[in-house]
Protein backbone atom coordinates (compact mmCIF):
# COMPACT_ATOMS: atom_id res chain seq x y z
CA UNK A 1 0.00 0.00 0.00
CA UNK A 2 1.21 3.57 -0.76
CA UNK A 3 2.16 5.68 1.83
CA UNK A 4 0.39 8.96 2.57
CA UNK A 5 2.55 10.18 4.78
CA UNK A 6 6.39 11.18 4.63
CA UNK A 7 8.89 8.80 6.56
CA UNK A 8 10.19 11.53 9.54
CA UNK A 9 13.23 9.66 9.89
CA UNK A 10 14.45 10.84 6.67
CA UNK A 11 16.17 14.10 6.89
CA UNK A 12 13.43 16.13 4.76
CA UNK A 13 10.73 14.40 6.80
CA UNK A 14 12.03 15.29 10.00
CA UNK A 15 12.66 19.02 9.17
CA UNK A 16 9.49 19.03 7.29
CA UNK A 17 7.63 18.44 10.31
CA UNK A 18 9.76 20.04 12.87
CA UNK A 19 11.94 22.32 11.63
CA UNK A 20 10.11 25.15 9.37
CA UNK A 21 8.96 28.13 10.75
CA UNK A 22 4.94 27.33 9.54
CA UNK A 23 5.47 24.82 12.22
CA UNK A 24 7.46 25.81 14.97
CA UNK A 25 4.32 24.80 17.28
CA UNK A 26 4.76 21.24 16.67
CA UNK A 27 8.60 21.54 17.77
CA UNK A 28 7.49 23.61 21.15
CA UNK A 29 4.80 21.12 22.00
CA UNK A 30 7.49 18.39 20.91
CA UNK A 31 9.65 19.91 23.33
CA UNK A 32 7.32 20.48 25.98
CA UNK A 33 6.23 17.13 26.16
CA UNK A 34 10.04 16.22 27.16
CA UNK A 35 10.57 19.49 29.85
CA UNK A 36 9.44 19.23 33.12
CA UNK A 37 6.26 21.52 33.59
CA UNK A 38 8.31 24.49 35.73
CA UNK A 39 10.13 24.23 32.32
CA UNK A 40 8.09 24.81 29.82
CA UNK A 41 9.05 27.03 26.11
CA UNK A 42 6.00 29.68 25.32
CA UNK A 43 8.13 30.89 22.47
CA UNK A 44 10.89 29.76 19.74
CA UNK A 45 13.51 31.53 17.87
CA UNK A 46 14.92 29.27 14.72
CA UNK A 47 19.00 29.80 15.04
CA UNK A 48 21.48 29.03 11.98
CA UNK A 49 21.86 25.63 12.27
CA UNK A 50 25.38 26.04 10.71
CA UNK A 51 28.24 26.78 13.57
CA UNK A 52 31.64 27.62 12.96
CA UNK A 53 34.85 27.54 14.87
CA UNK A 54 36.65 30.42 16.44
CA UNK A 55 38.90 30.31 13.31
CA UNK A 56 39.03 28.86 9.76
CA UNK A 57 41.05 26.09 11.08
CA UNK A 58 38.45 25.17 13.87
CA UNK A 59 35.54 21.98 12.89
CA UNK A 60 32.78 23.08 12.32
CA UNK A 61 28.70 22.14 13.50
CA UNK A 62 25.86 21.72 11.38
CA UNK A 63 22.46 20.70 13.40
CA UNK A 64 19.48 19.49 12.21
CA UNK A 65 17.09 21.90 14.02
CA UNK A 66 18.61 24.39 16.55
CA UNK A 67 16.35 27.05 18.48
CA UNK A 68 16.26 29.40 21.46
CA UNK A 69 13.47 29.94 23.50
CA UNK A 70 11.84 33.27 24.73
CA UNK A 71 14.96 33.08 28.30
CA UNK A 72 17.03 33.05 25.82
CA UNK A 73 18.03 28.64 26.53
CA UNK A 74 18.73 26.64 23.79
CA UNK A 75 17.70 23.84 22.34
CA UNK A 76 19.92 21.39 19.31
CA UNK A 77 17.68 18.66 18.06
CA UNK A 78 19.17 15.88 16.34
CA UNK A 79 17.70 13.07 13.96
CA UNK A 80 20.16 10.61 14.06
CA UNK A 81 19.02 7.55 11.67
CA UNK A 82 22.40 5.20 12.23
CA UNK A 83 24.66 4.10 14.67
CA UNK A 84 28.11 5.66 14.58
CA UNK A 85 31.59 5.56 16.38
CA UNK A 86 31.46 8.06 18.91
CA UNK A 87 28.14 9.77 18.43
CA UNK A 88 27.51 10.48 22.17
CA UNK A 89 31.08 12.37 21.96
CA UNK A 90 29.48 14.49 19.38
CA UNK A 91 26.42 15.98 20.64
CA UNK A 92 28.65 16.69 23.49
CA UNK A 93 30.65 17.95 21.25
CA UNK A 94 27.76 20.11 19.49
CA UNK A 95 26.84 21.26 22.80
CA UNK A 96 29.85 23.48 23.30
CA UNK A 97 28.88 25.89 20.98
CA UNK A 98 25.67 27.24 22.20
CA UNK A 99 27.65 27.05 25.01
CA UNK A 100 30.66 29.51 23.42
CA UNK A 101 28.45 32.13 21.89
CA UNK A 102 27.13 33.18 25.17
CA UNK A 103 30.17 35.01 26.30
CA UNK A 104 30.32 38.32 26.00
CA UNK A 105 32.96 40.93 25.27
CA UNK A 106 33.90 42.95 28.79
CA UNK A 107 33.34 42.10 31.51
CA UNK A 108 31.21 39.31 32.03
CA UNK A 109 29.89 37.19 35.13
CA UNK A 110 30.13 33.53 32.77
CA UNK A 111 26.06 33.27 33.94
CA UNK A 112 25.35 31.14 31.02
CA UNK A 113 21.48 30.08 29.74
CA UNK A 114 20.32 26.64 29.68
CA UNK A 115 21.55 24.00 27.01
CA UNK A 116 19.48 21.10 25.85
CA UNK A 117 20.76 18.35 23.64
CA UNK A 118 17.91 16.36 21.94
CA UNK A 119 18.67 13.55 19.88
CA UNK A 120 16.04 11.04 18.23
CA UNK A 121 17.82 7.95 17.62
CA UNK A 122 16.57 5.37 14.88
CA UNK A 123 18.76 2.68 16.89
CA UNK A 124 19.82 1.83 20.30
CA UNK A 125 22.86 1.92 22.66
CA UNK A 126 24.78 -1.12 22.91
CA UNK A 127 26.38 -0.26 26.57
CA UNK A 128 24.03 -0.71 28.74
CA UNK A 129 24.24 -3.58 31.14
CA UNK A 130 21.26 -3.98 33.08
CA UNK A 131 17.54 -3.53 32.88
CA UNK A 132 15.27 -1.36 32.91
CA UNK A 133 18.12 0.94 31.37
CA UNK A 134 18.66 -1.19 28.22
CA UNK A 135 15.02 -1.18 27.42
CA UNK A 136 14.17 2.68 27.82
CA UNK A 137 12.85 4.75 25.32
CA UNK A 138 14.04 8.17 26.79
CA UNK A 139 17.83 8.85 28.67
CA UNK A 140 18.20 12.10 30.14
CA UNK A 141 21.90 12.76 31.46
CA UNK A 142 22.97 15.79 33.41
CA UNK A 143 26.46 16.79 35.04
CA UNK A 144 26.30 14.76 38.27
CA UNK A 145 28.98 14.26 40.86
CA UNK A 146 30.37 10.66 42.29
CA UNK A 147 27.28 10.97 44.67
CA UNK A 148 24.47 10.82 41.72
CA UNK A 149 23.67 14.88 42.83
CA UNK A 150 23.75 17.20 39.82
CA UNK A 151 26.41 19.62 39.81
CA UNK A 152 25.24 21.63 36.90
CA UNK A 153 21.52 21.86 35.86
CA UNK A 154 22.01 23.96 32.71
CA UNK A 155 22.93 21.20 30.53
CA UNK A 156 20.83 18.47 29.27
CA UNK A 157 21.60 15.49 26.60
CA UNK A 158 18.09 13.63 25.92
CA UNK A 159 18.35 11.01 23.79
CA UNK A 160 15.38 8.91 22.44
CA UNK A 161 15.69 5.15 21.73
CA UNK A 162 12.87 4.99 19.25
CA UNK A 163 13.47 1.24 18.72
CA UNK A 164 12.16 0.83 22.24
CA UNK A 165 9.28 2.33 22.25
CA UNK A 166 6.79 -0.23 21.50
CA UNK A 167 3.62 0.94 22.99
CA UNK A 168 -0.07 0.90 20.95
CA UNK A 169 -2.61 3.02 20.32
CA UNK A 170 -4.71 2.27 23.93
CA UNK A 171 -1.27 2.02 25.86
CA UNK A 172 -0.65 6.00 25.24
CA UNK A 173 -0.56 7.59 28.79
CA UNK A 174 0.75 11.27 28.06
CA UNK A 175 1.49 13.65 25.56
CA UNK A 176 4.77 12.51 24.64
CA UNK A 177 3.59 8.73 23.86
CA UNK A 178 1.75 9.92 21.67
CA UNK A 179 4.71 12.01 20.19
CA UNK A 180 6.60 8.78 20.13
CA UNK A 181 4.15 6.94 18.58
CA UNK A 182 3.34 9.14 15.80
CA UNK A 183 7.16 9.77 15.16
CA UNK A 184 7.49 5.95 14.88
CA UNK A 185 4.41 4.79 12.95
CA UNK A 186 3.83 8.13 10.88
CA UNK A 187 4.74 6.27 7.21
CA UNK A 188 2.29 3.39 7.90
CA UNK A 189 -0.96 5.38 8.94
CA UNK A 190 -3.72 5.65 6.22
CA UNK A 191 -5.54 7.32 8.28
CA UNK A 192 -5.66 9.74 11.68
CA UNK A 193 -6.17 7.71 14.75
CA UNK A 194 -9.13 9.09 17.07
CA UNK A 195 -6.16 10.39 19.91
CA UNK A 196 -4.42 12.45 17.22
CA UNK A 197 -7.55 15.05 17.06
CA UNK A 198 -6.53 17.87 18.40
CA UNK A 199 -5.21 20.94 16.60
CA UNK A 200 -1.72 20.32 17.45
CA UNK A 201 -1.60 16.84 15.64
CA UNK A 202 -4.19 17.54 12.91
CA UNK A 203 -1.72 20.82 11.55
CA UNK A 204 1.15 17.82 12.02
CA UNK A 205 -0.49 15.53 9.78
CA UNK A 206 -1.51 18.05 7.42
CA UNK A 207 2.12 18.84 6.99
CA UNK A 208 3.09 15.32 6.63
CA UNK A 209 0.82 14.15 4.17
CA UNK A 210 2.42 13.67 0.43
CA UNK A 211 -0.72 14.82 -1.18
CA UNK A 212 -0.11 18.65 0.23
CA UNK A 213 3.46 18.44 -1.05
CA UNK A 214 4.51 20.31 -4.48
CA UNK A 215 6.21 18.58 -6.98
CA UNK A 216 10.12 20.13 -5.97
CA UNK A 217 9.33 18.65 -2.56
CA UNK A 218 8.06 15.56 -3.74
CA UNK A 219 11.67 15.04 -5.57
CA UNK A 220 13.47 16.06 -2.24
CA UNK A 221 11.28 13.63 -0.21
CA UNK A 222 12.07 10.90 -2.67
CA UNK A 223 15.89 11.66 -3.07
CA UNK A 224 16.53 11.75 1.23
CA UNK A 225 13.77 8.55 1.49
CA UNK A 226 16.17 6.70 -0.67
CA UNK A 227 18.75 7.67 0.79
CA UNK A 228 17.12 7.09 4.52
CA UNK A 229 16.45 3.20 3.17
CA UNK A 230 19.96 2.47 0.93
CA UNK A 231 21.89 3.64 3.96
CA UNK A 232 19.92 2.03 6.75
CA UNK A 233 19.13 -1.37 4.71
CA UNK A 234 23.64 -1.64 4.24
CA UNK A 235 24.30 -0.28 7.67
CA UNK A 236 21.95 -2.83 9.91
CA UNK A 237 23.18 -5.28 8.02
CA UNK A 238 26.32 -5.13 8.66
CA UNK A 239 25.98 -4.61 11.99
CA UNK A 240 23.37 -7.45 12.39
CA UNK A 241 25.89 -10.16 10.56
CA UNK A 242 29.13 -9.08 11.37
CA UNK A 243 30.01 -9.01 7.89
CA UNK A 244 30.86 -4.69 7.75
CA UNK A 245 33.96 -5.51 5.68
CA UNK A 246 32.57 -6.94 2.92
CA UNK A 247 29.33 -5.01 2.77
CA UNK A 248 31.58 -1.99 2.75
CA UNK A 249 33.55 -3.13 -0.11
CA UNK A 250 30.38 -4.61 -2.32
CA UNK A 251 27.02 -2.88 -1.76
CA UNK A 252 28.28 0.40 -0.37
CA UNK A 253 30.48 1.01 -3.26
CA UNK A 254 27.77 0.52 -5.38
CA UNK A 255 25.38 2.80 -3.49
CA UNK A 256 27.51 5.74 -3.30
CA UNK A 257 28.64 5.10 -6.98
CA UNK A 258 24.86 4.75 -7.87
CA UNK A 259 22.39 7.98 -5.93
CA UNK A 260 23.90 8.10 -2.40
CA UNK A 261 23.00 11.58 -2.60
CA UNK A 262 19.94 11.96 -4.55
CA UNK A 263 21.39 12.04 -8.27
CA UNK A 264 25.16 12.63 -7.75
CA UNK A 265 26.57 13.14 -11.07
CA UNK A 266 29.45 10.91 -11.63
CA UNK A 267 30.88 8.33 -10.40
CA UNK A 268 33.46 7.94 -7.22
CA UNK A 269 36.43 6.72 -8.93
CA UNK A 270 38.66 9.26 -10.13
CA UNK A 271 36.44 12.24 -9.13
CA UNK A 272 38.23 13.47 -6.11
CA UNK A 273 35.27 16.53 -5.84
CA UNK A 274 32.65 13.81 -6.36
CA UNK A 275 34.33 11.88 -2.95
CA UNK A 276 34.32 15.14 -0.87
CA UNK A 277 30.60 15.64 -1.14
CA UNK A 278 29.98 12.23 -1.07
CA UNK A 279 32.31 12.04 2.39
CA UNK A 280 30.11 14.97 3.62
CA UNK A 281 26.52 13.42 2.99
CA UNK A 282 27.37 10.14 4.66
CA UNK A 283 28.70 12.63 7.27
CA UNK A 284 25.68 14.30 8.01
CA UNK A 285 23.86 10.86 7.75
CA UNK A 286 26.19 9.98 10.96
CA UNK A 287 27.84 7.50 8.93
CA UNK A 288 31.52 6.49 10.84
CA UNK A 289 34.61 7.73 9.43
CA UNK A 290 35.81 4.07 9.07
CA UNK A 291 32.75 3.29 7.25
CA UNK A 292 33.25 6.80 4.90
CA UNK A 293 37.63 6.22 4.54
CA UNK A 294 36.56 2.87 2.99
CA UNK A 295 33.58 3.83 0.43
CA UNK A 296 35.44 6.54 -0.43
CA UNK A 297 39.25 6.74 -0.98
CA UNK A 298 39.72 9.47 1.62
CA UNK A 299 41.92 9.31 4.10
CA UNK A 300 40.94 10.01 7.69
CA UNK A 301 42.76 13.19 8.17
CA UNK A 302 40.91 14.33 5.08
CA UNK A 303 38.06 13.26 6.26
CA UNK A 304 38.08 15.20 9.37
CA UNK A 305 38.72 18.31 7.95
CA UNK A 306 35.23 18.69 6.03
Amino acid sequence: MKAKYINPFTDFGFKKIFGEEASKNLLIDFLNALLPEYDQIKELSFKNTEQLGQSDLDRKAIYDIYCENEKGEKFIVELQKAKQNYFKERTIYYSTFPIREQAEKGEWNYNLKAVYCVGVLDFTFDDYETEPERSEVVHTIKLKNQNGKVFYDKLTYIYLEMPNFDKQENQLNSRLDKWLYFIKNLEDFQNIPTIFKDEVFTQAFEKAELANFGQLDLDKYESSLKVYRDLKGVIDTAFDEGKMEGLIEGKMEGLIEGEIKGKMEGKIEGKIEGKIETAKSLKRLGVSVEIITRATGLTKEEINKL
